[in-house]
Parts: structure tokens; sequence; C-alpha cells
């Protein structure tokens, strides 16, 4: 073990923790502000109930996300700093943006949607949360165009002098036909997750308390949540088709790490099913749907699909000695873990509409243990899903410009980045045990009493009341 191998851990570690707020802060925001809307236009008490209730647990994401994301800027000059040498003239400008525009646009309004209640006239309060949603939006959209250029380098070129990667064009990064299937397969990841919660929460209440007055409100948040998440999963499928085609034309070994695949096919079968050599060079065994992969890869069902070991042969003439195969179970398993995840949350929206037909109350503590297990399953999908995509990159930091040891920090010492490594997984298991206690309790409490308390004696002053949470 040396200071690359847990340079790459911790970094693995801290990005698929910040990853498991991301995809809930980004599509909660949204279905918070359109559980605003709804009220806003209706008047119906039982909307401005289920939107201060998600607003609280979407309110404690975003703070453990914007917490856990600051760590991720910070490697990128202590663990790599060669990386940053030669990609940052590239990642300045969208990175930049995200924090300037993006990020602080979200921050603001989301202040200002906090205590904003009663203070600010309503459909200025209204387009404050909707415009903290689409904050959230765009910053993954500039984070995204970054690490595409990762996965297919555009609008650049080498100096040669300075062997560092600089800006051409920033419109065509911007553009990168990886960014912009990218962002729409992630954002319908977002969704899936965010719908699931409000199932999981609102399922809860439903099965433990039947005769609530604030079951309509319950009812209403299972439906919409089940809707979002099957709507969800099926954009997931359309975006996820059209990625997997464009990774097959710009990261060939990718698709063949992906299903397996040693040689080169036509048509290729997509394996539901392979066991391989401990050392990933062939294939034992396997189970396959003919043609599928063909599909998957190119669009035509006997199109040619490359395998492992001709790319291999491919690279090593065009780059140089050296393997450039990644691992080959944790690309093939993390890829199906992926979308098996994925499909059992959709499944559980199924049954959760299903439990409602005609008028009907879920009864089901089956039922009620899968709504529980339901939000988790998106956000494994989603960690395997950039598990899959990093790890399938390798042994490129760069594709096709530089390989991940070439961007680690030279000046750091192993026990440097054990130190770190160590400190930062004990502060974020810390926070993980703090994330959960602080959704357990909001999400038990239940959606709010929005009687008023008047102010019987006038003796408190408005500036005195809490702020926190105080809708």
């Amino acid at each position: 073990m040396d200071a690359l191998d847990v340079a790459r851990w911790q970094f693995g570690v801290t990005t698929v923790y910040h990853f498991l707020f991301v995809p809930l802060t980004i599509g909660l925001s949204v279905l918070v502000a359109i559980l605003q809307t709804m009220w806003h236009r209706t008047g119906d008490e039982k909307y401005l109930k289920l939107t201060k209730f998600y607003g609280k647990l979407f309110l404690i994401n975003f703070a453990m996300g914007v917490v856990t994301g600051i760590v991720q800027e910070f490697q990128f000059g202590m663990n790599w700093s060669d990386y940053s040498r030669f990609v940052g003239d590239i990642f300045g400008a969208p990175l930049a943006i995200e924090a300037l525009v993006a990020f602080f646009l979200e921050s603001t309004f989301i202040g200002l949607w906090i205590f904003g209640w009663d203070r600010l006239p309503k459909r200025l309060h209204l387009a404050a949360i909707w415009a903290a949603a689409i904050g959230s939006n765009l910053s993954a959209y500039f984070i995204l165009a970054a690490n595409s250029f990762m996965q297919n380098p555009v609008g650049y070129r080498i100096n040669p002098d300075t062997g560092r990667a600089e800006l051409t064009d920033f419109v065509a990064v911007l553009t990168n036909k990886v960014a912009m299937i990218t962002f729409p397969h992630t954002i319908a990841g977002a969704f899936l997750v965010a719908g699931s919660l409000l199932v999981a929460v609102a399922m809860w209440h439903l099965v433990r308390n039947r005769e609530s007055t604030d079951t309509p409100a319950y009812r209403f948040a299972a439906k919409f949540g089940s809707w979002v998440t099957l709507v969800s999963a099926a954009a997931v499928a359309i975006t996820g088709d059209i990625q997997g085609k464009i990774m097959t034309q710009v990261q060939p070994m990718k698709m063949a790490a992906a299903e397996g695949l040693y040689t080169t096919e036509s048509p290729a079968s997509f394996s539901v099913l392979t066991v391989g050599s401990l050392d990933g060079s062939r294939e034992l065994f396997a189970l396959k749907i003919p043609h599928l992969l063909s599909w998957l890869g190119t669009g035509d069902p006997n199109g040619t699909v490359h395998g492992i070991n001709d790319l291999q042969a491919q690279y090593a003439a065009q780059y140089g000695a050296g393997s450039y195969t990644p691992i080959i179970p944790v690309t093939y398993w993390s890829f199906r873990f992926m979308i098996g995840f994925g499909m059992a949350a959709a499944a559980i929206a199924l049954l959760v509409l299903w439990s409602q037909r005609k008028g009907r109350t879920p009864t089901s503590k089956w039922l009620l243990r899968a709504g529980l297990v339901m939000p988790l399953l998106p956000l494994a999908a989603n960690s395997f899903g950039w598990i899959f995509t990093e790890m399938g990159r390798q042994p490129w930091i760069v594709f096709g410009e530089m390989l991940t040891r070439d961007g680690v920090s030279r000046s750091v010492s192993l026990t440097e980045v054990l130190t770190s490594f160590t400190a930062f997984t004990l502060i974020y298991a810390t926070l993980a045990v703090v994330e959960v206690k602080l959704l357990l309790r909001y999400a038990k409490a239940g959606v709010p009493d929005l009687t008023p308390d008047p102010d019987i004696d006038g003796t408190h002053d408005d500036a005195e009341r809490p702020l926190a949470f105080a809708y």
C-alpha cells in the first residue's frame, strides 16, 4: 500500500458519502417547491403541512450536503495537486460558476425561504424556494460538466511547455455530449431518491396511525411520491440507454468492462450473470440475452461491441505498455446493482399505488417494511452508478490524457494521507449518526399543527420568536 492507494480510497469514500445527500437535495428541493405551489394555488392546508414537513427534511439534508461537499475541493489540493495543476485551467471556469452563481443562488434563497414565512409576500416566498431549487439543479450541471471533461476531454489543448491542459472552448466543455446526457440521467436519479423518501415517510404514518386527521395529507404524499418514483425510473432508463450508447463511443473499455465482454462480438449478447477467473482475464460461465448488448451499445441489434482484450491491445499500442483495464468485478457488479436497486424502488412504488386503489388506506406491515427500505434502494443505485462511472474510467483520471497515478501529490507521504483519511472517516461517521437521528426525529414527528399560537398578553415581540424550523 502506498500514498496513491490511500488517496484513492479517501477520495472514493468522501465522494460516495457526499453523494448520499446530493440527489435528495436536488430532488426534494423541487418537490417541496411543487407542494408549496399547490398550496399557493388551492389554499388547501394539507399541501402547506406537507411543504413544511418535507421542507424540514430538505433543510437537514442540505446542511449536511454542504458540510461534506466542502471537503471535496480541499482534496484536489491536498492529495491530487499534480492533477489540479494539469486540469485547473479547465475546471476553474465551471467550478467558479457553480460556486458564485448556482450555489450562492441556492443558499441565499434558502435563507429567504426559511426566515420568510409570514414575513415575505406569499408569491415572493414561493419564488424563493423555486430559485433555490433552480440553483440546486444548476449547481449539478456545472459539476457534471467538469466531471464529463474527465470522461471525454473537449475544448482544450495541451501546452507543450507546461504540460497543462488549457481551455480553448468553454462552450464545448459545457456542451460536452457526455455532460448533456449525464445531467438528465443524474437529475432523474435524484427524483427517484426524493420520491422514495416521500413514500417511505408517508407510509410509516399511514400504517402506524390510520385514524389520524392528517391521513389525507399522507395519502397524497404516498401517491405523489410513488408517481414521481415511477416517472423518474422511466426517465433513468431512457437517459441511461442514451448514455450507454455515448459511453460506447467515447469509452468503449468502460462498456466492455460493464458487461465482462472479453472478446469483440457482432452481435453482442447482454450478460445477465457472468462468472470469470479470479484475475478477470477470461469468462468461465455466463447467462446471456442475445443481441441486447449490441442494441444498448450501438442502437443496432447486430452492432459490433469491442471486447476487453482487443481494447487492451489497442490502448497499449496507442498509449504505451501497461494495463488499461479497470477492475472487472467492480464495474460488472456495480453496473448491475445500479440497475437492480433502481428497479426495486420502482416496483415498491407500484405496490404502494396498488394498495391505495379506490380510496383504500394501506394496512400491510410488509408493505410498510418495503416502504421504509425504499429510499435506501435508489440511494444505493446512485452510489453504485458513480462507482461504476469513476472506476470504469480507470486507470485514467482524465481519459486518454492523464493516468490516475500521475495525478497524486508527490510531496504527500503515506502517513499524512492515512492521517487525513482516518480523521475524515471518523468525522463523517459522526455526521452520519447526526443526520440519521435528525431525519428520523423530524420524520416521526409528522406534519406540523397549523393552529396559530396567539400572543394573548402581547408581551412577546416577533423578533424573539425562534426562527429555526418555526414556520
